[in-house]
C-alpha cells in the first residue's frame, strides 16, 4: 500500500530548497525537515522538551556529524506514537540534539521553527519517494 502526504517546499532565498512535511507526535502537530543526507531522523533536544515535558532522554555514545561540527551531544529517545500522514510508526528511537542553529536560520529567512529532520531511517524502510513536481512524499507500507 502506498501512502501520499503532501509536502511545503520552503526557498532558501536564492541557496536551495527544503521540502518539509507536517508529523504528529503523541497527537502533537510538528513540522520537520526532510533530509536524505540525515542517516537517522533528528529532533531538536529544547523544541522537543519543551512540548514533551514528561520526556525520557538517554544519553548516546555517538556523536553528531554533518551539522558543521563532530562534537555535539546527542541523546535519544524513544517516541511511542509518530505520524506523518497516515503513516503511523510506533516505537520510534530518533536522536536528539541540539537543532536550534537550523530554527535560527529559518526564523531570519522568515521561516517557521521546524522539530526536527526526517532521516534516512524512515525514508529506507518505507521506500519514500519525494516528488518536488506535485509536491508529495509517499511511502510503502
Amino acid at each position: 500500500m502506498q501512502i501520499y502526504v503532501p509536502l511545503q517546499i520552503i526557498d532558501l532565498n536564492a541557496d536551495g530548497f527544503h521540502p518539509l512535511v507536517d508529523i504528529n507526535i503523541n497527537g502533537k502537530p510538528f513540522t520537520m525537515v526532510i533530509d536524505t543526507g540525515a542517516s537517522k531522523t533528528a529532533l531538536d533536544k529544547n523544541l522537543f522538551i519543551s512540548a514533551n515535558k514528561k520526556a525520557t532522554l538517554n544519553a548516546s555514545e555517538t556523536l553528531s556529524t554533518g551539522l558543521g561540527t563532530n562534537t555535539m551531544k546527542s541523546y535519544t529517545t524513544t517516541i511511542s506514537d509518530f505520524h506523518i500522514g497516515d503513516l503511523q510508526i510506533t516505537d520510534f528511537e530518533v536522536a536528539v540534539l541540539d537543532l536550534s542553529t537550523i530554527n535560527i536560520a529559518y526564523e531570519q529567512m522568515g521561516h517557521q521553527q521546524v522539530l526536527g529532520v526526517l532521516g534516512g531511517d524512515v525514508l529506507m524502510q518505507y521506500k519514500a519517494v519525494i516528488d518536488y513536481g506535485k509536491k508529495t512524499i509517499s511511502f510503502r507500507v
